[in-house]
């Protein structure tokens, strides 16, 4: 379980082709400090176990369906990454439950930059956007954000300028695919919603427009 709140963006070393899948190095500067054989690690959003170990180089074994599912696939050496390391008992939560668990992926269509903020658009794979719901929690490449707006199928977050020095969402150019995971709140909802018969007119887009969901 992790936070979403980026602890350090890393760089991709080495990249090698496994029968499974593919081995990644990652030089994880400070969060490699008492790092452990065994233990978990978000990796641009998606939670991978350490395998292998070489001063602040971390190795990690990535396969196949997770190479399919999120952008890891896509990466490449000197690629910058954000990394996340596991949620202790009685750490503070900052940002918002994050499994590491990656629903899938969501394109970067448009950006609007201010002296304050930018706010970025992405659209998200088709069967994911039920779960994005305005004002709820999303995790984009491991990021903690806020929904700030929804106009199906597309979905907006504003990055303050904290988020802009300690990320790699500035380096996002207009097509680029991210790791998307929804809020597990909002999806029990939804999947809980889905199962059930609603009365009358109580249907799934009546509870998002109430603001319900």
């Amino acid at each position: 379980m992790f936070t979403g709140i980026v602890e350090h963006a890393g760089s991709i070393t080495a990249v090698r082709e496994t029968p499974g899948g593919r081995r990644l190095a990652v030089d994880a500067g400070p969060v490699a400090r008492n790092a452990a054989e065994g233990a978990s690690i978000a990796v641009d959003g998606v939670c991978l176990t350490i395998c292998g170990i070489r001063g602040s180089q971390l190795e990690f074994d990535v396969i196949a369906e997770t190479l399919a599912r999120s952008t890891l696939g896509q990466r490449r050496v000197n690629d910058r990454v954000n990394l996340e390391r596991a949620l202790r008992v009685g750490d503070r939560l900052d940002g918002h439950f994050v499994q590491g668990h990656v629903d899938g992926k969501a394109v970067h269509t448009r950006r609007q930059v201010s002296e304050r903020e930018w706010v970025l658009w992405f659209r998200p794979e088709a069967d994911v956007v039920r779960y994005v719901i305005p004002k709820g929690s999303v995790a984009i490449s491991g990021v903690s954000l806020t929904v700030a707006a929804v106009d199906a199928p597309e979905f907006s977050v504003a990055l303050i300028p904290t988020t802009l020095d300690r990320t790699t969402l500035p380096d996002l150019a207009i097509g680029d695919e991210t790791n998307l995971e929804t809020d597990i709140l909002a999806r029990t909802v939804v999947h809980t919603l889905g199962g059930m018969s609603l009365p009358g007119e109580l249907t799934e887009a009546k509870l998002r427009e109430h603001g319900y969901l």
